[in-house]
């Protein structure tokens, strides 16, 4: 065949040439992504030799954001973002407003206009989707309260940003100081938040009962491609439907489909039949934004890429971690929500070539943004690795830092009328998603006394409302197990899906209660074998049944202890 195959010709080279270079940087102990990075900069326009189609690269790139936004949807309940929302809103309007200011006093100090300098901000105020979500996944804390905040947080940043990209056209000749605020400005306006808000009523509305129904029906058919064919069609179709009826991403569109489509209970299978193509299309969202990379710039003006990485690594972040504290979450929060902002992305290219097309932003300005993604992309793994090592030095250094965590916040400790009953004898559970809350209820029913442990400030705020004794902390602290009784209790149920201080915890209740038996959850056998054998605990391992087989032997062995008190009196 001799004819023009321009997508066969960019998904090989592509696919090839990150495969290569994804090993090599595997080999070399750096994140794979480096190497994808580096196969986009090999077949893009900036680089001699093969230079494959940007365009449509770009293409096959946001199927791989709305397959991925779809995939987070599917562990992202309705629930689960109002959770957030009392930190998620403000910390991302204001980290929004901060990063800025940085990035167009920047651009106003190198000679750029007023506008330029503002569309340049706004680009490095905002974090990819894709790389926070593979971070995420790849630490096993997307469903984790940080876990949360973080997408909670990326999705207020998704929803600002489609503002800004409607507006800002309408706005391009006031930025230029040219035009003045027209009556077709405020209609463009409330036309936009009125899309939005009617997209997502539609969705939560309509769709929570319309596509859960489709897919059980498709289901019923006991074909595995047409559930799998049923699964993408709602992705894709939906993001699309999404950004051509109602000016929303593609990203965002996805995200609320798969929100919707968690109603299912077929939900994690739908995860579970899109993983390999979420894997494969993400790489070529990596691939697509180093072929947009120009090395010169490198050379041409190292202290600009220097101050830009800077903006986005260190600004952004600090900004981001001290609103988190300020809203009195954990230096863990802290840590892993600024972590997870410290890097630029799609929508960063986006407002960048915008801006260069009406005219605001020169042409250096996109090149120095391109630069800042792919450095802070490339480094962001790195970054995430350094968050424990940092927290525990700060903790560990200093004393008054760990007095400003804890300050004198209310939620940390269980008020001073907390019924006798949930300080002596209880079960402490640590988590209270999924797990943790059928573990509760199973509990509640026999009425046994249990304190929640969480950090999510308002799940705990909305049990203590329920009258249920719950603490705000970081359960590895030890202060924060000594706060929910942990010397006066039967048992610790470690619900979290994250496992990283479960040793700590375990460790920590046992030198502080000797005979309370420990229980926790694990994602894999290897996992499990390492934690029973470092902590003595009882591991239960799996996704779909581990909720019920945790709840069976909790209640097995807490009805056993008290049919044996029963005995001995």
């Amino acid at each position: 065949m001799h004819h023009s195959i321009p997508l066969i010709t960019t998904l090989a080279a592509a696919f090839a040439l990150a495969l290569l270079f994804g090993f090599i940087a595997a080999r070399l102990k750096l994140p794979a992504l480096v190497g994808y990075l580096i196969a986009g900069i090999v077949i893009g326009p900036a680089t001699p030799g093969f230079v494959a189609d940007v365009k449509i690269a770009g293409e096959l790139a946001e199927i791989g954001v709305m397959l991925l936004m779809f995939g987070v949807g599917l562990h992202f309940s309705v629930s689960d973002l109002m959770s957030v929302k009392k930190i998620a809103v403000p910390g991302a309007v204001l980290q929004i407003a901060v990063a800025t200011a940085m990035g167009a006093a920047a651009g106003w100090a190198w000679g750029w206009s007023l506008g330029g300098a503002l569309v340049f901000g706004l680009a490095l105020s905002v974090a990819s989707t894709v790389v926070l979500l593979r971070a995420l996944e790849a630490r096993g804390v997307l469903e984790t309260a940080n876990g949360r905040i973080a997408v909670g947080w990326l999705v207020v940043e998704d929803l600002a940003m489609v503002l800004v990209l409607v507006l800002l056209p309408p706005l391009a000749g006031l930025a230029g100081g040219k035009e003045a605020v027209s009556i077709d400005l405020w209609i463009t306006i409330g036309k936009t938040l009125l899309q939005v808000a009617l997209f997502i009523a539609l969705m939560l509305v309509v769709g929570r009962r319309l596509f859960p129904w489709v897919l059980w029906q498709v289901t019923r058919t006991g074909s595995r491609e047409l559930f799998t064919l049923s699964v993408i069609a709602a992705a894709v179709s939906i993001a699309y439907g999404a950004a051509i009826l109602f000016g929303v991403s593609f990203a965002l569109g996805a995200f609320f489909a798969g929100m919707v489509l968690r109603e299912s209970k077929f939900s994690h299978r739908a995860a579970e039949e899109t993983l390999p193509l979420r894997d494969a299309f993400s790489v070529l969202f990596f691939v697509s934004v180093g072929m947009l990379f120009d090395p010169r710039v490198l050379v041409d003006s190292p202290w600009q890429v220097l101050l830009v990485v800077a903006i986005i690594v260190l600004g952004k972040s600090l900004a981001a971690a001290g609103l988190v504290l300020l809203m009195r979450y954990p230096l863990n929060t802290a840590l892993s929500v600024s972590a997870s902002l410290a890097q630029i992305g799609e929508f960063s290219f986006i407002l960048a070539s915008l801006g260069v097309a009406l005219g605001l932003l020169p042409v250096q300005g996109q090149s120095l943004i391109l630069a800042g993604a792919l450095i802070s992309i490339a480094i962001n793994p790195l970054v995430f690795a350094a968050v424990e090592p940092i927290q525990r030095w700060v903790r560990g250094k200093s004393p008054r830092a760990r007095e400003l965590e804890r300050r004198d916040d209310p939620l940390a400790e269980l008020p001073g009328a907390t019924d006798r009953k949930f300080l002596s004898n209880q079960v402490v559970i640590v988590g209270y998603g999924r797990v943790g809350r059928q573990i509760g209820e199973a509990l509640g029913r026999q009425g046994v006394p249990f304190v929640v442990v969480d950090d999510n400030r308002e799940l705990v705020e909305k049990l203590r409302e329920r009258g249920q004794a719950a603490v705000f902390g970081d359960a590895s602290d030890e202060e924060t197990l000594i706060q929910a009784h942990i010397a006066q209790a039967r048992m610790l149920v470690v619900a979290t899906p994250q496992t990283v201080g479960v040793h700590k915890m375990s460790e920590t209740a046992r030198k502080l209660n000797a005979g309370i038996e420990v229980v926790v959850r694990s994602h894999n056998e290897a996992e499990a074998a390492l934690l029973e054998q470092e902590s003595g605990a009882r591991v239960f391992v799996g996704e779909s049944e581990l909720a019920r087989a945790m709840t069976q032997h909790v209640m097995a062995r807490v009805l056993a202890n008290n049919g044996s008190e029963r005995r001995a009196t």
